[in-house]
């Protein structure tokens, strides 16, 4: 909203237009988002803490967290919802297709993430919604978002499948661009949330990504850079960085409180919002694979679990000690700080190689 406002501005005094500046809107959608999550964090703490809206532990998992986390607040995403959902109103194009894309993906997936979190404090169990329940309302939303795309793209290239690398791949994906799409977006909203199970081990990853994104974006948004780097260039994408940056900021306020050890967890409200939102900025910028790359850990947690109830199933014997992975090595005697760290190292090296794309093709 402030662009426009601004922009009105702008015929009294010509200054006002440099807060219209991409580069400009970029640093103050983080720092926004960054103020808003430290300002609300303890309020939303509070009130979750009074109502005893604690994280719920799996009776099967590690002994320490039975012990230390069970009176830890959970839904804390809520922070990083609103956050990101105003300083994107208040600094991005609000006529932009593209944000309200992301903005329809960020409520409803957190809606469902909500749903679920309050059905675990009703019912005092770490079960949730049923498993179908909850991927049937995912499919549906992503299916929604994988339609509007499909059917509102301008040219081939935003239906195509693109490789890192490779300057002249793009497999145009068709009407399969959509159950691509849903895939995508759902098997990484899941793939987050199995992540998040230690304090800070999954919003820093996805700070990573989304900073990454806010590059990606920029440059794939701006037709000599992208002609320059020979990547695809693709109109009014470059508004994603906004949304991108704001995740930035709100997630580096998140973790001041979510950080070792934790003052308040995400919940499903946030991972569920958060995975899915990165996916389809990947989608939207035609870096599906890039993503892949970048999320290594999370596809990492989500192949240990498969791997381990296959294993179960035709074998009667466990891969892992507990998966997801993360479980794996603290019952392995590994710190639980030390698995945090070592995870975000490896998501860092990630995004490099992943950023590296830009310019090796």
């Amino acid at each position: 909203m402030l662009y426009y406002f601004f922009e009105y501005l702008t015929q009294y005094y010509s200054s006002f237009d440099v807060f219209r500046y991409l580069t400009l809107r970029i640093i103050l959608s983080a720092l926004t988002a960054l103020a808003l999550s430290l300002i609300i964090g303890p309020v939303v703490i509070r009130y979750l803490s009074k109502n005893r809206l604690y994280q719920t532990i799996r009776e099967d998992g590690p002994q320490s967290h039975l012990d230390k986390k069970s009176e830890t607040p959970s839904m804390g995403g809520l922070i990083i919802i609103i956050s990101v959902l105003v300083s994107t109103l208040l600094w991005a194009d609000i006529f932009s297709k593209y944000i309200w894309i992301l903005i329809f993906i960020l409520l409803t997936f957190g809606l469902i993430g909500f749903y679920d979190d309050y059905q675990k404090f009703r019912h005092s169990s770490s079960a949730g919604i049923s498993g179908k329940t909850k991927l049937l309302y995912q499919i549906i939303f992503s299916g929604i978002i994988a339609y509007f795309i499909y059917t509102t793209a301008m040219s081939s290239i935003e239906t195509s499948l693109t490789m890192p690398f490779l300057k002249n791949f793009a497999l145009n994906l068709g009407i399969l661009f959509i159950p691509w799409t849903i895939f995508v977006i759902v098997g990484s909203s899941n793939a987050v949330n199995l992540t998040d199970g230690l304090d800070g081990l999954a919003i820093l990853p996805c700070i990573l990504i989304a900073a990454a994104f806010v590059l990606f974006a920029y440059v794939e948004g701006n037709f000599n850079i992208a002609n320059y780097l020979l990547i695809p260039y693709l109109s009014g994408v470059s508004e994603i960085a906004i949304f991108s940056s704001a995740i930035v900021g709100s997630g580096l306020g998140f973790l001041w409180y979510n950080s070792y050890p934790a003052q308040v967890f995400m919940g499903d409200v946030g991972s569920l919002s958060l995975g899915a939102i990165l996916a389809t900025i990947a989608v939207l910028l035609r870096l599906e694979i890039v993503y892949a790359i970048m999320g290594g850990v999370f596809v990492m947690e989500a192949l240990s679990v498969m791997i381990q109830v296959a294993s179960y199933k035709i074998f009667k014997k466990r891969v892992f000690k507990m998966s997801p992975i993360h479980h794996h090595f603290e019952l392995k005697g590994w710190p639980e700080p030390k698995i945090i760290v070592r995870f975000w190292i490896i998501t860092f090296i990630l995004v490099l190689i992943a950023l590296a794309s830009l310019k090796i093709r």
